[in-house]
């Protein structure tokens, strides 16, 4: 009887060992086990893009990689006038404010963008005691410039405004290798806004009270849509 069992264990166990299902099954498993380890793959990762100091992406246009479109001034820095358009009255305002009170013009300015409680009489009343300790001390408002240049470039990140350095580089072209990052640019244009209010101070308080009149309404000024309902007309009735 044992060795009748020890014969059978061994033609079972060359059944096993020669049985092509078995070898079959087999492949079918670690094809399908090499398949499911293969499907799952790391998931890619995150291009990184630079960003600029104002928060923007440096590639934010309509196609990941082309570099985004800054927007002219509406008008130039000398344009003192404005333009003969539907704001040519407001022009003319922020003219006659530049020339004879800059500290209400940059007030006014610093209100619109600002939009809080207090903005006008803050900036106004700053601007106001510079520009007095300027003009006593060293003959010219050489102090008030320093504190309202910041407001060019608010105006300028806000709207996406080309700036001097920009428009600089692209006339000439030859600023542009000095710059390797967005980053870098933007201090240049920073600085480029100091010049220009410390040489040019009216005329850069004038451009950006144009540029902003232009697309921000005043914070006192009432938006919202009225409905006005009007009585039905009285109804007669026609006779025969």
């Amino acid at each position: 009887m044992a060795g009748e069992d020890s014969r059978e264990a061994q033609r079972g166990d060359n059944h096993e060992e020669s049985s092509p299902l078995l070898k079959a099954n087999d492949t079918k498993i670690c094809s399908k086990a090499e398949a499911k380890a293969a499907s799952i793959e790391s998931p890619p990762a995150a291009e990184e893009y630079g960003w600029t100091a104002d928060g923007l992406p440096v590639s934010h246009g309509s196609v990941i990689g082309e570099p985004i479109g800054r927007n002219q001034w509406n008008s130039g820095l000398f344009s003192c006038l404005g333009r003969n358009d539907e704001f040519c009255s407001s022009d003319l305002e922020v003219c006659l404010l530049g020339s004879v009170a800059p500290c209400v013009l940059y007030g006014t300015n610093a209100e619109r963008l600002g939009s809080a409680p207090g903005t006008f009489s803050n900036h106004c009343l700053t601007y106001l005691g510079l520009y007095f300790v300027g003009n006593s001390l060293f003959g010219w408002n050489c102090l008030a410039p320093w504190f309202s240049y910041s407001s060019r470039s608010a105006i300028r990140r806000k709207f996406n405004l080309e700036g001097s350095f920009e428009a600089m580089n692209r006339s000439c072209g030859c600023c542009g290798s000095c710059i390797e990052d967005e980053m870098q640019r933007e201090h240049m244009e920073t600085t480029c806004d100091f010049v220009t209010h410390v040489l040019c101070h009216t005329c850069a308080l004038c451009q950006e009270g144009r540029e902003i009149r232009r697309k921000v309404l005043h914070p006192g000024f009432n938006a919202q849509s009225t409905v006005v309902v009007l009585p039905p007309r009285e109804q007669t009735m026609g006779r025969k």
